[in-house]
């Protein structure tokens, strides 16, 4: 069977173990069906996430232009400290940024390979999790805007991470850790203006991913280079696709290239 379309991030549904499915314009797979099997997978073009032009892909699926044009792409999606709507100030697009900035937030703490801090959207409460590869986090801040949840992800970093090292994420090299008592631990670092949005009372949320074999050595596949890939699929973790050969491919950091998939 064959597959043809341009990637973007896995979508994923929060199960045990997490399901995750491929969406192409006119079809999708379910990748948890593939585990076990033979997969080729080939670099075929570039598609802009944003004009669609065979363009190559600059970051986040966009190509250069439209990377250094559209309010998709702006500082304050990486940097939510500098978000500026809640001011009723522009960066790129007021309307797009009141939309997105202006609503709920949270702050949380993840072990994906060691404990990290992070903001999300209330929406993508626990997809983000999925994504970052975290088998345990919990929600510290709930707060009613973007730029809130910035300055405290910024507060508290100076006690935690605020990256995921890849390689031991899938390696599974990791350490159960108690949220909760780092919760109450970092309490006291949070600004003064999200204080009161702290959360008490709530759980860890642990998370089981469809993994039956991790990589001892990964080693990243860059399709683009390669052109071609051929493995036996093994495992999905956060954006990653894991296979028998200890090689890895991450979904999300080559969204915007058209590939062609077979399963053998």
């Amino acid at each position: 069977m064959t597959y043809q379309g341009v990637l973007t991030k896995m979508n994923s549904e929060y199960s045990e173990p997490i399901q995750y499915y491929l969406v192409f314009e006119n079809d999708f797979i379910n990748m948890n069906q593939l585990l076990g099997k033979d997969i080729r997978m080939e670099f075929v073009a570039y598609q802009c996430l944003n004009c669609g032009l065979n363009k190559p892909i600059y970051r986040q699926g966009f190509c250069k232009s439209c990377f250094f044009d559209i309010p998709q792409a702006a500082d304050w999606i990486m940097r939510p400290e500098l978000s500026k709507a809640h001011l009723d100030e522009e960066d790129r697009d007021l309307a797009y940024e009141k939309k997105v900035q202006l609503q709920p937030h949270i702050v949380y703490l993840a072990n994906s390979s060691n404990v990290k801090v992070g903001v999300t959207r209330k929406s993508q409460v626990p997809t983000r999790w999925i994504d970052q590869g975290a088998h345990e986090a919990i929600e510290i801040v709930e707060v009613p805007n973007r730029y809130l949840a910035g300055i405290t992800e910024v507060a508290l970093k100076d006690y935690v991470s605020d990256k995921t090292n890849w390689r031991t994420m899938l390696k599974n090299d990791i350490v159960d850790e108690n949220l909760v008592e780092w919760r109450e631990k970092l309490k006291q670092y949070i600004p003064e203006e999200a204080q009161d949005y702290f959360i008490a009372s709530n759980s860890e949320t642990n998370l089981d991913f469809p993994v039956v074999k991790y990589p001892e050595k990964p080693k990243s596949l860059n399709i683009e280079k390669l052109k071609t890939y051929s493995g036996k699929l093994v495992g999905i973790k956060g954006q990653y696709l894991i296979f028998e050969d200890d090689t890895v491919f991450n979904v999300r950091a080559n969204e915007g290239l058209v590939v062609k998939i077979e399963v053998l």
